[in-house]
């Protein structure tokens, strides 16, 4: 009789802690596979972005010019993602995507987020009217087209990379600074 009760009470230790590990388990996918999904975006002036990237020393910081009626733009968003998701457990490595759609286009640049499953950090520039001004402080040879990015280390630009970019390049230049 001992035995059997004995017997129950493994069986039933057993299915507990199996339920659980099932159940940690399910949730460590879960945030796994969404951990780093963006859900919402952040709202900046230009002189707020220049701040950010003087706050990010001791990293790598990439920075995105982008828009979601930018053709181009959108093309690379995929392999941006693929690339950011490489090195986003890296903590000397920072990607971050600006987005100069209107403001008034903000919850369309949030579904476009979600859609596309961009990881790396989304921020609205609120600034179009300033373009002028703002422009040529982050690049003196940039003419404003889309897509553009710009690469820091310890706040300072390294490199301007003006149109699309490929997978390779971008690794490259990720590489060859994440030292």
């Amino acid at each position: 009789m001992n035995f059997i009760f004995v017997y129950c009470c493994i069986v039933v230790v057993y299915i507990l802690i199996m339920k659980n590990i099932i159940k940690i388990s399910t949730l460590f996918l879960f945030c796994t596979v969404f951990k780093a999904q963006q859900t919402e975006v952040s709202v900046v002036k230009y002189e707020d972005l220049e701040k950010r990237i003087q706050q990010e020393k001791d990293k790598l910081l990439v920075v995105n010019f982008w828009s979601t009626t930018c053709a181009p733009c959108v093309k690379e968003l995929p392999h941006f993602m693929e690339v950011n998701n490489k090195y986003a457990d890296n903590e000397k490595y920072k990607m971050i995507l600006v987005s100069l759609d209107r403001l008034a286009d903000q919850e369309r640049v949030l579904k476009f987020i979600k859609n596309k499953n961009l990881t790396a950090e989304v921020l609205l520039l609120h600034d179009i009217k300033r373009m002028n001004t703002w422009i040529p402080r982050f690049e003196k040879d940039w003419d404003g087209n889309i897509p553009v990015t710009l690469f820091y280390k310890n706040g300072s630009k390294i490199h301007f990379n003006d149109g699309e970019m490929s997978k390779e390049d971008l690794e490259k230049e990720i590489k060859e600074n994440l030292q």
